[in-house]
């Protein structure tokens, strides 16, 4: 499920409290950047419970409007179409989300009116009421619905935002990667499928994940080696000046440079300079484009990249 994008980020975000906190430990730094991803497919799930909310709170609505003292006819015959929904019939089933919230404690159990107004927003959008006005459940309807319910209503949600703020400041920067995710197991859901369907899983291989552990040890390991790289390529500027994060962006972009043979130089380069983009200064990317650009240079003239594998022979 994380992506390498989602990687890089925390990398750098552990490179950063690694070069800034007075005790170095490289064994603890690497198990708070794992934590942080951890925390990230934590999201995952939590926000795949969230649907379920919202249909259980359809339900209990229909349930305490069946038992008013002087129900009316809407009341005692309900439209089920969006409690019946298949899409959210299949997820609540759905053996590896039922037994990752049980270990996990996760839970929305303290955020009642904010559940209501996700439900009512909904309700009241055009999409919703053609939804339930179109006759019985259909497989594709249903999708449709939820995608629109997780991308048009729950992702843009300025309170869900400050929820997930207030309760983590590792999901921060994760909602719009994670909602991509979840979309993504949506589509995956197809009538046939079975309550042992698997969810995404943390790691899409075993490569992602020595990625993940390689790309932080390796910069640490060779930080010094690499700031002077860098200093090598500022001409007029002094290291101290830089904006330190940018310095760490520079430093995980060699890494990948010079440790990481089958990932083009184009690649690690066009990645950090998005990177920079969202967590930089305004002038950043265009600054460390510049610098990136003259180090590639320089380390392939020493002989430093070199890059294996199909297609990377001679990049």
């Amino acid at each position: 499920m994380i992506s390498r994008r989602i990687i890089r980020i925390k990398a750098m975000q552990s490179l950063y409290a690694f070069h800034t906190l007075p005790e170095q430990s490289i064994n603890l730094a690497e198990k708070e950047l794992f934590f942080s991803i951890n925390k990230s497919y934590e999201l995952y799930h939590l926000l795949l419970q969230l649907l379920l909310e919202i249909r259980d709170f359809s339900l209990n609505r229909i349930e305490v409007n069946r038992n008013k003292k002087i129900p009316l006819h809407e009341d005692l015959n309900p439209n089920l179409k969006f409690v019946k929904n298949e899409i959210l019939i299949k997820l609540s089933e759905n053996e590896a989300l039922k037994s990752f919230l049980d270990k996990s404690k996760l839970s929305w159990i303290n955020t009642p009116e904010f559940i209501k107004k996700i439900h009512n927003e909904l309700t009241s959008t055009e999409e919703y009421l053609q939804y339930m006005a179109g006759g019985l459940n259909n497989f594709t309807e249903d999708r449709k619905l939820v995608e629109f319910l997780l991308e048009q209503v729950i992702a843009v949600s300025e309170d869900l935002e400050q929820l997930l703020e207030e309760q983590s400041i590792y999901w921060n920067d994760d909602l719009e990667f994670v909602v991509s995710m979840i979309h993504k197991t949506i589509k995956k859901i197809k009538p046939g499928s079975s309550e042992n369907m698997p969810l995404l899983p943390l790691f899409k291989d075993d490569e992602d994940l020595q990625f993940t552990k390689n790309l932080f040890r390796k910069a640490v390991l060779n930080t010094e080696e690499h700031k002077e790289i860098i200093k090598k390529h500022l001409r007029n500027w002094d290291l101290e000046r830089v904006a330190f994060i940018d310095v760490v962006i520079m430093e995980l972009a060699v890494t990948e440079f010079i440790y990481f043979p089958s990932i083009p130089t184009k690649v690690s380069l066009n990645e950090y300079i998005d990177i920079a983009k969202f967590y930089s200064t305004e002038k950043s990317k265009t600054f460390i484009n510049g610098i990136l650009d003259k180090i590639v240079k320089d380390l392939k003239e020493e002989g430093k990249i070199i890059k294996a594998g199909r297609g990377l022979i001679g990049e």
